[in-house]
């Protein structure tokens, strides 16, 4: 049977190579498009057709308070150009109670290309948080 309620999008779990790299406050830029070629069919002068070109993704963005250096440790492999710093990643979106996942999305060949640390104000009393961009090569919806 399908579930009828949309899932929630507060439980999320991101995994590399499947292991945890522990909780994200935030995770964007989950997305896919096609481009088009367009083609001018003679005696056609209403409209254009268009077809399916080449299909991109867009780089995915994490965020998360700093507890450890482990995204930094990530990002400063591929700085020392040691060759395995393309990893799998995977996007867990769980359950509302947080006990399982219900759609699982995958980053193939993924690897970071901008790390941004935290905004730095003594007057104020906000979390330290380090931002981290993820290049990849295909993203797939491994399950449901």
């Amino acid at each position: 049977m399908e579930p009828r309620d949309p899932f929630v999008a507060f439980r999320f779990d991101l995994r590399f190579d499947a292991e945890s790299l522990g909780g994200f406050s935030e995770c964007t830029g989950i997305s896919l498009e096609f481009q088009t070629q367009e083609y001018a069919e003679g005696g056609r002068n209403g409209e254009m057709l268009k077809f399916p070109s080449r299909g991109t993704q867009s780089n995915v963005v994490l965020k998360r308070g700093i507890v450890n250096r482990r995204l930094w440790d990530w990002y400063a492999m591929l700085l020392r150009g040691e060759p395995r710093f393309r990893r799998t990643a995977s996007i867990q979106v769980l359950d509302a109670a947080g006990t399982g996942p219900v759609i699982t999305l995958e980053l193939t060949n993924a690897f970071p290309c901008k790390w941004i640390g935290p905004d730095l104000n003594a007057s104020q009393s906000n979390v330290a948080v380090e931002s981290l961009e993820i290049c990849h090569e295909g993203l797939n919806w491994i399950s449901q």
